[in-house]
Parts: structure tokens; sequence; C-alpha cells
């Protein structure tokens, strides 16, 4: 599903353009599932979650440093990663070899062949897995974003839980990014159970965070709450609302836990730590 088209030999000089070097692909998932899934929360009655925009850095040393290191001192059970890049040939992420996961690429870099885009990993019970691709690119670029839907059976058995990561359109008008909430709305509204909605929205400025707010309360979703100063460590631009966020329903926010690690240094975004009850 995800392969290259053919390239002439006059396509390498127009690589050097941003508009040649990135090639559309197919709206789809790439999946690893882990060998001995469990239902989400079985083990403790709990969830806890990792959201980060590790910005295309998987490949090197110090992300890998700082991502282990996060994996050991916290544990999550899942993890929500924006502009992750994955080899489309060898298609493995070995930080991530203990878990399963779900890969939803925006596009391929025709530079060194490796799709960029949304995963989410856990070694719960995955049941079924969908992604959508913006019909609206961004400029220069002339690329989508994309959101990834993946459905996980409850250790509770209460029903599943749908777990949505997703990075909103940037540098466009505020009707395209309104268009990929609306397509997001419809998915969550379809779903009767327990909802964490997380990833890099762009909200940089008050127009859109006031209606990435209405989508969400409207869906009944409730933001997670951070401590004051660990709220401030959140990716903004300037004095704008913060980027960041994991949205959630049907489950408890665990009144402590919630934190913004700083002390990485392979993103300009910092990773987002919380912990839910079922």
């Amino acid at each position: 599903m995800f392969e290259l088209q053919e390239q002439s030999p006059l396509s390498c000089l127009k690589q050097l353009s941003p508009t040649h070097r990135f090639a559309k692909v197919a709206q789809g998932t790439i999946d690893r599932t882990h060998p001995h899934p469990r239902p989400v929360g079985s083990n403790s009655n709990s969830i806890k979650v990792l959201s980060w925009n590790i910005a295309k850095n998987n490949h090197n040393r110090v992300w890998s440093d700082d991502f282990l290191t996060i994996v050991e001192q916290h544990q999550p059970d899942q993890i929500f990663l924006q502009e992750v890049r994955l080899c489309a040939l060898k298609q493995q992420i070995p930080e991530l070899a203990s878990m399963g996961w779900s890969f939803a690429p925006n596009l391929i870099d025709t530079l060194d062949n490796s799709y960029s885009g949304v995963l989410t990993a856990t070694k719960s019970d995955r049941l079924k897995s969908q992604a959508i691709i913006t019909q609206h690119q961004e400029p220069v670029t002339n690329t989508p974003k994309v959101s990834l839907f993946v459905e996980y059976s409850l250790g509770n058995g209460s029903g599943t839980l749908l777990a949505v990561n997703t990075h909103l359109i940037n540098f466009v008008e505020t009707s395209k990014f309104q268009a990929q909430l609306q397509a997001i709305e419809t998915i969550i509204g379809q779903h009767p159970g327990a909802v964490i909605f997380s990833g890099d929205f762009n909200t940089w400025n008050r127009s859109r965070w006031l209606i990435l707010l209405q989508m969400t309360a409207g869906l009944g979703l409730t933001p997670v709450k951070f401590p004051f100063l660990e709220a401030q460590k959140i990716k903004r631009f300037l004095l704008s609302p913060p980027l960041d966020y994991i949205f959630y329903r049907g489950l408890e926010q665990k009144t402590t836990g919630a934190k913004v690690i700083d002390t990485i240094t392979s993103s300009d975004h910092n990773p987002l730590l919380v912990e839910f009850c079922l």
C-alpha cells in the first residue's frame, strides 16, 4: 500500500524543492501486534499515558536516550507520538520492540524513503485501527496532516477505549483547521465508550484554541489538568495557548502524577504524562 512511485532521472533535481521532495501516501495504517496483548488496564485498573511530538528525531541517539529514560522511569501503558519517522523498507522502531503499535503516515520523504506520521503504541489488545488524512495541505511543502484512531478492549469489562492521536494542520486559514477537527469529531461521536484524544493541536492563536475547546466539550471530553508550574512547560508560541493536549472521556484523572517533562533535549516539544483510573 505504501510504496513509492517510480521516478524519472530528472526527479532528483526536483527534490531540492520541498514541493517535490514529499510524496503522497495512501490513507491507511501500518500495524504491529504485541505477541501477548492484554486489555487496557488489566493489570492495575489504571492507564499511564505519554503524549509527545518528537520532531522526527526517532532515528537520533539523543532521542533514543530521552525516550528510553522516560519509559524506564514512568512506565507508560499508552504512548501517543507525533512526527514519527518510519523507514519504508524496514518498518521497525527498535525502542518500541516490546510494544504493539499502529502508525498512520501522512507523507513519504523521497530523500531517505521514510514515512512521517503519528504512532500509538501499547501492549494492549488492539481491535481495529483507522487513519484519516486531511483534504487540505500545508503551504510550501504541500503536505497534509493525519489522525489515527485505534480501538482497544478495556480490562474492567466496560467496553472499549478509542485512542485518537492527531497532528492538526498548520499555516492555513482557520476553516481548514476546523475541517480537520470536524472529521475527527464525526468518528469520536460514533464511539459510545471511553476516549483518549491526544496530540499536537497547533492551537497557536485564540481562534483555533476556542474551536478546539468547543468541539471537545460537545463530545463530553475533558482536558487533562496539569499543575500550574507543569502547564507552563507545555509548548507555546510566545503568549499563545498550549499546542499539546490530552483530552479524555469515560475515565478519571488521578489527582497526582500529571507531569510535563522538561529535561529532554531531542525535541522542541516536552512530553506530557498523565494517569487515568478506569
